[in-house]
């Protein structure tokens, strides 16, 4: 097909030491001024295959190897039907919120579609909280800093192969997000700065630390105004939920909790939390058996799913109450491909999102009302495409299993866009 791109290509911009506050928050009481250092974010194994990678056809290079089924998952998911009746994201911007990205995204996103048939794509580079060091720079971790470049370009590509006309934002800020508070401050100011100037109507990110690794539960919720004011300008807020199936990472690693516990962006009612899939599909594209969910069998980790201890269940969780036992809130909401990390599902939903933008004429704002008090229990009426095996269990911790109907282990299932896209569309309204 054609495309044709509505909207001039804007050149790659860097905003640095924009000047806006950012919080800083406090030790817990007592603790020692040499304390190891926080566990480093979980990288997928795609992201971190970037280390080392510092040319574009380096780059473009991993790509290729991490995402070589990623041309036959638009087609997976129907995106192509709607790009056949011109819904390609035309339009609408949709963000990545990473730690350093990568100044040479777009010029690897832009040579990895042209390998693939898409369009050139639109994506601008900020950085609303501070200049963002080098990766080679004095004091930062090098390898870290390469394998979140191997996120960014990662996460823009599943956003483009979904929404190949929607503009892309890279929001990157100058500190490494690790466990607990380290790294957040930065990201939320972030939000607020694209709340604040309007920028974008999606926000994707693939990011999370454990709940217990904050000095409380409530002290969580320190973070949440950032999110509170951007889901009120209407920006809608995907995150994924995690690689560590039903535990999560220590503040000091390695290693991972005895226990189940849950993650946070993930567990934060304001955003819709995506678990992870695994498609098997023939060479056109089309499927060759169901979706099921990643496992550590298959892929070595399991996708993230749980019960959070710090969020109250949401009233648009309330229909599923007897399914998922609790008065807390349950996640993911729904799931997408994820077999290089649920870092993978978060931006091809923030994709499909950006679809519906178009779709609207405008933004689709707080969706998880919708979805699970109208879409869900339609199931494949509305496009949801029911998930009903697997378990996420890992590390010797027992994880929740995909059942028929709304599951903890995949939520709602996964997506026909075709029909989802109109389906949420008409329920916003």
């Amino acid at each position: 097909m054609t495309f044709r791109v509505r909207s001039a290509v804007r050149p790659m911009t860097l905003l640095a030491g924009v000047a806006l506050a950012v919080t800083a928050v406090a030790a817990p009481a007592g603790a020692a001024t040499n304390a190891p250092a926080p566990a480093l974010h979980h990288f997928s194994a795609a992201a971190k295959s970037f280390i080392g990678a510092r040319t574009v056809a380096d780059r473009v290079a991993k790509l290729d190897a991490a995402m070589s089924a990623l041309p036959r998952e638009s087609v997976a998911y129907n995106a192509t039907k709607l790009w056949n009746q011109g819904i390609t994201g035309a339009g609408a911007t949709v963000t990545t919120l990473v730690s350093f990205g990568d100044d040479q995204v777009k010029q690897v996103l832009d040579e990895y579609s042209q390998r693939h048939g898409l369009p050139p794509a639109n994506v601008e580079v900020l950085q609303p909280s501070g200049s963002v060091p080098a990766c080679t720079d004095p004091g930062v971790d090098t390898a870290t800093c390469e394998s979140w470049g191997g996120e960014t370009d990662l996460d823009v590509t599943m956003m483009h192969a979904m929404a190949p006309n929607a503009k892309i934002i890279v929001a990157a800020t100058p500190v490494a997000e690790t466990q607990g508070f380290t790294g957040l401050p930065e990201m939320m100011n972030a939000v607020d700065y694209l709340t604040k100037h309007k920028l974008t109507d999606v926000i994707s990110m693939s990011f999370g630390t454990t709940e217990e690794n904050f000095p409380s539960f409530q002290s969580i919720k320190t973070l949440d105004p950032a999110l509170e004011r951007a889901s009120k300008a209407g920006i809608t807020m995907v995150a994924s939920s995690g690689d560590d199936g039903p535990t999560g990472g220590f503040l000091q690693g390695p290693g991972n909790y005895p226990y189940r516990v849950a993650s946070w962006p993930a567990s934060d009612p304001r955003v819709t939390t995506l678990g992870g899939t695994q498609l098997h599909l023939d060479s056109t594209g089309t499927r060759t058996k169901p979706d099921d969910l990643v496992n550590v069998a298959d892929n070595g980790f399991g996708e993230g799913a749980g019960l959070s201890k710090a969020y109250a269940r949401p009233a648009w969780q309330d229909s599923v109450k007897k399914i998922t036992g609790s008065k807390m809130r349950s996640f993911p909401d729904i799931s997408m491909e994820g077999v290089q990390g649920t870092s993978q599902s978060a931006p091809l939903f923030a994709g499909v999102l950006a679809l519906a933008v178009q779709a609207n004429h405008g933004k689709l704002g707080q969706i998880n009302p919708a979805l699970y008090e109208k879409l869900g229990p339609k199931g494949a009426k509305a496009g949801i495409v029911d998930v009903t095996t697997g378990d996420n269990s890992q590390d010797g911790v027992e994880g929740f299993t995909a059942t028929p109907g709304f599951d903890i282990a995949s939520g709602w299932g996964t997506v026909d866009a075709s029909v989802f896209v109109p389906a949420l569309v008409k329920a916003l309204r």
